[in-house]
């Protein structure tokens, strides 16, 4: 099978990785000039979310699932990708820590939740707080060189395109010919569009995997395309590097190089995918609040997380043409879905498998 997909940041990465595994062939085009969320996320792996401490959707699943395959690219491509750090986060008063108390009493939960962790150098760099808390099975996932090492591989064997996708193609590369230049995603099939011979077919299969940027996809305009815009800072310090991921209102992450990112902002309405000023301004007040250690800025960035309305993953084939699919809504948990959501979607493409009714993108068909 013969496949393009449109976009190669984290999700068009993973659902390419395994289509190839599977035996098909995959080509990429993607416009590097644009910012993809995976080039900015820190990539967390974070069980537990929220100021209520709620345990994140399938995590039981979603954990596994993300090990196993950032583990297998990272012998695939000779780089490191998963990071096992711990994450400790701030309870500011008695209130917080009855709530951790409680989740902490439900079986559910036990697996998840330390109540006494080791804050190592946390205390020694940061403001005091009333109390620390811990997650476990937490990671970070570097994504930016994940897909970087994904797109030298495709490029080095002549698989990648680095331009914009032209939608005006789109019918011709599936041997197709949209009626009087029309794209009614909503169209029954017949009314929208008609078939040429298969094998005038360049592709037999087109995914989309474009992010925020899908609202402009013609074909998919129908769905419920959001975006959170989030602007993160790159910090070093003075002090002795950390060896745990800390949340107190923004998160401190450390880095591979020794620095730290710090995020994330969230802007569901915004202009562009540059950096803000405003954004700038309360994470530098963030950070000021936060680290009692000297420490330079050197680094402001700004990206749009694709969200969808009832927050959970746009999987699925178009409604008129099954050859045309779409693989998109990662959101702030991108790092821990997409992994187990790329093999729904290829054993949905190569197996017939059913979707997750939840995913699918059939419960907003047109």
């Amino acid at each position: 099978m013969k496949i393009l997909i449109i976009g190669q940041g984290l999700a068009g990465t993973l659902l390419g990785y395994r289509l190839e595994r599977a035996g098909c062939h995959v080509d990429y085009v993607d416009a590097p000039e644009q910012t993809a969320a995976s080039d900015v996320a820190a990539g967390i792996i974070n069980p537990i979310t929220g100021r209520r401490f709620v345990k994140s959707w399938r995590i039981d699943e979603l954990l596994p699932a993300a090990r196993d395959l950032y583990q297998e690219l990272e012998r695939t491509y000779g780089v490191k990708i998963w990071y096992d750090l711990p994450l400790v986060r701030s309870l500011f008063n008695r209130g917080d820590r009855n709530d951790w108390e409680v989740r902490s009493a439900d079986p559910g939960y036990a697996e998840y939740l330390d109540d006494h962790p080791d804050p190592g150098r946390i205390p020694e760099q940061t403001v005091p707080v009333f109390a620390y808390a811990g997650v476990r099975h937490t990671a970070r996932v570097d994504l930016a060189t994940l897909v970087a090492a994904h797109r030298s591989a495709s490029s080095g064997a002549g698989r990648f395109r680095a331009q914009a996708f032209d939608y005006a193609t789109l019918p011709a590369l599936l041997g197709k010919q949209p009626a009087d230049g029309a794209l009614n995603a909503g169209a029954r099939p017949g009314e929208g569009a008609g078939a040429a011979p298969a094998s005038a077919a360049p592709y037999d299969r087109i995914i989309c995997c474009e992010g925020w940027r899908a609202r402009f996809n013609p074909y998919f305009a129908y769905l419920p395309h959001g975006g959170m815009k989030g602007d993160v800072l790159l910090v070093r310090t003075t002090a002795p590097p950390l060896e745990r991921m800390f949340k107190h209102r923004i998160f401190l992450v450390p880095q591979s190089d020794g620095t730290y990112w710090v995020g994330a902002t969230s802007d569901n309405r915004f202009a562009d995918d540059a950096p803000s000023p405003a954004n700038y301004q309360f994470l530098s007040d963030r950070l000021e609040e936060l680290l009692t250690v000297p420490y330079t800025i050197i680094g402001h960035r700004a990206a749009v997380r694709p969200t969808v309305r009832d927050r959970r993953l746009l999987l699925g084939s178009h409604p008129s043409w099954p050859e045309l699919l779409i693989f998109n809504g990662l959101g702030t948990k991108g790092a821990s879905l997409a992994p187990l959501a790329s093999r729904w979607l290829a054993d949905y493409l190569l197996a017939g498998a059913p979707l997750p009714a939840e995913v699918d993108i059939q419960r907003f068909a047109p």
